[in-house]
């Protein structure tokens, strides 16, 4: 808090002013109004707020502030070394204070976390919700205990809040990426597109999802590789969960050659996957029974489609088994498979 006093002819002073033509002090805490009788008018202390201003340093105030030190060593040289080495012991009180409050604060943060991690475990909480939180819980408050050390240290901390203030939209503007991301974990959390453990296809990869942070999430493909997707782009992507619905549906196309015998081969089709036992039948909710049927007559095969449920884990298992029955068996029935040929007939006019 300021007071200015028009009529001033000094500057002010660190507790108040002092008006030369009305041979007054006014301290700061003071609002009425001095009358220069001098002058015949009135004068008025205006009380502002307004937001307090770092010294500026110059060469002047640093030549003043060596000779006020000087002319002390040379007046009272014990008084000033004793003033010395109280501020010097109450700067040390607050570092160590300081250092106390950091440790204290980083064990009070891993506590935290232990405590979130056992009750997560206890009440079986979904992983993806639990990474969120403990990224959040951890930021949060590695945030609040650097701000109380800096201020135990003695730094003004309004002057840090009015210093990220100013520099919040420029901060915003470079990092609207981070932001971005940001908004889409909390997009994620809330409607759960996937969970940890879900095998998932988004921008263009697909894997198994190990874990949801605050600002990515990581899959591990299945080539052993590890993805990091943001959560940004991820969120407003197209995102495909092979690992919501319990069970999966087989669709493979058999091209044959022409001429062969259409019933003969659905026939044979149809014993290969009620053969296979992990194939899943109309009694399963959500499955029906395994289906081949012709589909197209191409212009140098016709090609037969075979569907069947199965669980998620057994997809790929029954993939690779019908493939190989289909390359073995067909052909020990008489059945061609077709390639692109073109059949070329000449005609002798001779």
């Amino acid at each position: 808090m300021y007071l200015y006093c028009l009529c001033l002819d000094y500057p002010p002073t660190k507790i108040g002013y002092f008006c030369q033509t009305a041979k007054l002090f006014v301290p700061l805490q003071s609002k009425k109004t001095i009358h220069c009788l001098s002058y015949k008018q009135s004068f008025m202390l205006i009380l502002q707020s307004i937001t307090p201003q770092v010294p500026i340093i110059t060469h002047d105030s640093i030549k003043q502030h060596t000779e006020d030190v000087i002319l002390r060593l040379q007046s009272n040289p014990h008084e000033y070394f004793q003033e010395l080495g109280h501020q010097a012991l109450v700067f040390g009180l607050k570092v160590v204070a300081t250092l106390l409050i950091y440790l204290i604060g980083v064990w009070l943060i891993r506590k935290v976390k232990r405590f979130q991690e056992r009750r997560f475990a206890r009440r079986k909480t979904d992983p993806t919700v639990a990474s969120f939180i403990y990224s959040a819980t951890s930021f949060g408050l590695t945030t609040l205990l650097i701000v109380v050390t800096v201020g135990t240290l003695g730094v003004d901390t309004t002057s840090i809040a009015a210093l990220l203030a100013a520099g919040g939209m420029a901060i915003g503007m470079a990092l609207s990426g981070t932001v971005q991301n940001f908004a889409g974990g909390i997009m994620i959390l809330v409607f759960r597109p996937f969970k940890v453990g879900d095998w998932i296809s988004a921008q263009g990869y697909a894997g198994t999802v190990t874990s949801v942070s605050i600002v990515a999430t990581k899959i591990k493909t299945i080539d052993n590789r590890e993805v990091v997707l943001p959560n940004g782009s991820l969120s407003n992507g197209v995102i495909d969960n092979y690992s919501t619905l319990p069970i999966r549906r087989i669709d493979m196309l058999v091209s044959v050659a022409y001429g062969t015998n259409a019933q003969e081969c659905i026939d044979l089709l149809l014993s290969m996957l009620n053969e296979e036992p992990l194939i899943l039948h109309s009694d399963t909710p959500g499955a029906d029974d395994p289906f081949v049927a012709l589909k197209t007559l191409n212009s140098s095969d016709i090609s037969f489609v075979v569907r069947a449920f199965v669980k998620n884990e057994d997809f790929w298992t029954i993939t690779f088994n019908l493939n190989k029955r289909i390359y073995t068996e067909l052909p020990e029935h008489g059945i061609q498979f077709a390639y692109p040929h073109m059949d070329v007939t000449l005609t002798n006019n001779g």
